[in-house]
């Protein structure tokens, strides 16, 4: 099954590359590491939408964009595969558990 999935996330990745926004580059890199991997640790892209919103409203009513501040991710989020880990022979402590945003059993 995990070699299933690997190869479907890749082809995905594959396809998607080719005219695909940053944002779903980065949701189907996380995927992949998700699926495949063991940790999975970046930007909530969620967030940064909602955050650019207000910074495009700024722009189109006329403030010039190099006026205006950098935007760097506040907010990240954490996936952890229990079932690769498991695989690999670790054991996760608890507290690591308890840090993730998603847990995949």
């Amino acid at each position: 099954m995990l070699q299933n999935s690997q190869s479907v996330v890749r082809l995905i990745f594959r396809q998607k590359t080719k005219q695909a926004t940053i944002a779903d580059r980065c949701v189907l890199k996380r995927a992949l590491s998700v699926e495949v991997g063991l940790i999975s640790y970046g930007p909530d892209f969620r967030d940064i939408v909602g955050r650019a919103a207000p910074y495009v409203d700024r722009i189109l009513r006329g403030a010039k964009p190099a006026d205006l501040p950098v935007q760097v991710p506040v907010k990240f989020e954490m996936a952890l595969n229990v079932k690769t880990a498991k695989a690999l022979g670790l054991t996760v402590p608890a507290s690591l558990l308890l840090r993730a945003d998603e847990v995949i059993e």
